[in-house]
Order: C-alpha cells, then sequence, then structure tokens
C-alpha cells in the first residue's frame, strides 16, 4: 500500500509539473504575442503620425500657395485702382468671392463700373423711378432687404455705404444671378438692369450680352491671364 500511495503520490506531482509547465508556456506564447501586438500596435501609430504630419503640411502648404495668390490678387487690384480700391477691402472681397466660386475679377471690375472707377463706398446713383442707388456696390432700397435677408445679415439702409456690407451684397448677389441664370451675360445684365430689365434687353436684341456685361467679363479676363503669367 505504501508503494502504491507513493506511485499515486509522485504520479499526481508530475501531472502538476507538466501542467504548470504547460501554463509558464501559454503565458509565454501569450505575452510573445502581446508584445508583437503591441510592437505593430506601435509601427501603425508610428505610420499614422508620419501620415498626419505629411497632411498637416500639404495643408499648410496649401494654405500658404492660396495667401500668395489673394496678396497678389489684391495688390493687383488696389494697383490697378491707383490706390483707390484699398488692399483691406481686395482681401476680403476675394476671400468672399472664393466662397462662392466667383471670379473675384469680376466683382472687381462691376464695383469699378457701379462706382465711375472711383470705388468710393458714399457713392449715390442719379435718380430713376425706383429712386436712387447706394454705396460701393450700387443697391437700391427696394432690392438690398431682400439680398441682405438671403446673405444671413441685418439690414440697415445707412449699412449700404459701408464697403464691407456692400461688397458682401454684391457677391451674394451676384452668386444668386449666376445659379439663376447659369451665364454671366445674363447675371451682370440682371444686376445692372434688374431682372425683368434683363428679360427685356435680351427679347428686344435677341441676347443678355449687354456693353455693361461685355466690359466687366473682358477686364476681368484680361486680370486672370495677366495673373496666370
Amino acid at each position: 500500500m505504501t508503494k502504491r500511495y507513493v506511485v499515486l503520490v509522485s504520479a499526481l506531482i508530475f501531472v502538476i509539473l507538466l501542467s504548470g509547465m504547460n501554463l509558464l508556456n501559454n503565458n509565454e506564447q501569450i505575452v510573445k504575442a502581446e508584445g508583437e501586438t503591441l510592437i505593430a500596435s506601435d509601427k501603425s501609430q508610428r505610420l499614422i503620425d508620419a501620415d498626419t504630419k505629411a497632411f498637416e503640411k500639404d495643408t499648410s502648404d496649401i494654405q500658404s500657395v492660396v495667401w500668395q495668390t489673394i496678396e497678389k490678387d489684391a495688390e493687383t487690384m488696389m494697383k490697378d485702382s491707383k490706390g483707390r480700391f484699398k488692399k483691406s477691402w481686395a482681401v476680403y472681397m476675394i476671400k468672399e468671392a472664393r466662397k462662392y466660386d466667383i471670379d473675384p475679377f469680376i466683382v472687381y471690375e462691376l464695383l469699378k463700373v457701379e462706382t465711375g472707377h472711383t470705388f468710393s463706398p458714399d457713392t449715390v446713383g442719379p435718380k430713376t423711378i425706383y429712386g436712387h442707388a447706394y454705396g460701393m456696390a450700387q443697391f437700391m432700397e427696394n432690392t438690398a432687404p431682400w439680398i441682405a435677408d438671403m446673405a444671413g445679415v441685418a439690414y440697415e439702409k445707412s449699412m449700404l455705404f459701408d464697403p464691407y456690407y456692400s461688397m458682401k451684397l454684391s457677391v451674394v448677389y451676384l452668386d444668386y444671378l449666376y445659379e439663376k441664370y447659369g451665364r454671366w451675360d445674363e447675371a451682370l445684365t440682371a444686376y445692372h438692369r434688374g431682372m425683368t430689365g434683363m428679360e427685356n434687353y435680351k427679347k428686344a436684341n435677341g441676347t443678355a450680352k449687354s456693353q455693361y456685361a461685355t466690359v466687366i467679363q473682358s477686364k476681368a479676363n484680361q486680370h486672370d491671364a495677366v495673373a496666370m503669367n
């Protein structure tokens, strides 16, 4: 009985030791696997960080190029106007035009024509059956309120003499007209004559290509051609 007991105990100890060794091996494998996972995870994180830095650099480079373009175009406008169109106005207007994917030189040339090349924020147009037009972008009191509402800004007549306010309304209105007609001839002639006036002009002449629209587009294209060189 004693020998059998010893054998049984020895066998039991052997089984316990064997189980312990298997457990240790399993733990080592788990630790190794976790280590490899951590290494893989670390590599992945480094790749993500590298991609993020590259993206941030690309974004920064793009923003730098965009700002340089804005600065260059603003300088061109200021020089072309002989300093009458301030650089700060130009920078603001260019940014607003870009929001709506409108050529800033279209807006610039429109403002030039509307103010008789003075770019004066205090411009008051001649009296018509509808009243006077006010400010740099020459809005009438029957038009400005609903354009201001469309732009999401408040309206007061006195605000039409603020150059930034006036330019914002002009960009929003041009965007509205271009979206409505899909062509700059119609959009610009409608800006100048009103939408009904444009339709009447088109019926009478077979085209919306007025002198007003032609001059503005021609001058804007000249600026764009120079800017691309």
